[in-house]
């Protein structure tokens, strides 16, 4: 698909939909694990503080990585991944598939987009892919979260065991806990991806210093995954946190901050960071490059059946 010439055709946004939620799925294929240690990584310092014991369990990206392999097995670098792939389907065919269509419907059809209506598009589509996604988001991190007991017993059986045991237990707005802090992360973190994507994609094509192709877009969603995640890994960790707590453990996203900081210090915000990036990075060029290929395929092909001739 590379070597694919764009086409004059523009990219319906049916096309840009369905391209931007297959596109994330592919690119959470691939980086799962990491995302997974991540995750393991954030909730490490809640989990000793509570306990009052100073051992600590994964080290590193790749140690967190190895400990699990060793002592739950290679499967658990993809525990709640099920929900992982209903969430991108869902999350990010809104938050990227739409962006260019809340794009335009700010500057009223106009393709001149400066940056405020771009972080303005940003958010609002990362605040309408949370209203949509956040149980299947619950459910992913309590399974990332979860570790295999010595008896063999695990919180969760399966995914759709997750949603019928977090309704049952704390009721249907158990499934849309940490929603705030949530629609806080993501309003961020689509506004850092997207639009800085947006805009290093435009000044390399604008300078000519690549053409619209696979390494222009590699490079553009590697600096874009380098600055969401220095933009959003506090507000990421909290999140984890609060989504993975107990009932009772905090009172809102904003105490499980203050928590944090109280007895944990400032750099508990940046657990995790090394993951984090590795896994932000990745999961860009992944998915910018799977999206733009998927998008040009498509758009090609819808081309040629409206002009077999």
């Amino acid at each position: 698909m590379v070597g694919i010439k764009p086409t004059d055709l523009p990219p319906t946004a049916a096309v840009k939909f369905f391209g931007a939620g297959t596109a994330a799925c592919i690119a959470d294929l691939v980086t799962f694990p990491l995302d997974t240690a991540k995750v393991r990584l954030q909730i490490q310092g809640e989990s000793t503080a509570a306990s009052g014991s100073a051992v600590v369990k994964y080290r590193g990206v790749f140690g967190t990585i190895t400990t699990m392999v060793r002592t739950e097995g290679a499967r658990s670098l993809y525990n709640g991944l099920v929900a992982g792939l209903q969430r991108q389907m869902s999350f990010a065919s809104v938050r990227i598939g739409l962006y260019d269509s809340m794009k335009q419907f700010y500057t009223r059809g106009s393709e001149n987009a400066n940056i405020v209506t771009r972080l303005m598009a940003g958010c609002t589509t990362g605040a309408m892919a949370v209203a949509f996604a956040q149980p299947t988001d619950v459910v992913k991190v309590r399974f990332q979260a979860q570790v295999r007991q010595s008896d063999g017993l695990k919180r969760y059986n399966s995914t759709i065991d997750a949603y019928r045991t977090i309704a049952r237990d704390e009721g249907v707005r158990g499934l849309w806990k940490g929603c705030m802090p949530n629609i806080t992360r993501n309003a961020i973190v689509n506004c850092a991806e997207l639009v800085t994507y947006d805009i290093i994609k435009e000044l390399i094509l604008k300078y000519d210093l690549m053409t619209d192709n696979l390494p222009c877009h590699f490079t553009a969603a590697f600096v874009a995954g380098f600055c969401t995640t220095i933009v959003a890994s506090p507000v990421d960790v909290v999140k984890t946190r609060f989504m993975n707590s107990s009932a009772g453990q905090y009172s809102s996203a904003l105490n499980c901050a203050l928590t944090m900081l109280t007895k944990e210090g400032p750099t508990a915000f940046y657990k995790g960071f090394m993951p984090s990036f590795l896994r932000l990075g990745s999961w860009n060029i992944v998915m910018f490059v799977s999206y733009e290929q998927i998008k040009r395929g498509l758009t090609n092909m819808q081309a040629s059946w409206e002009s077999p001739f």
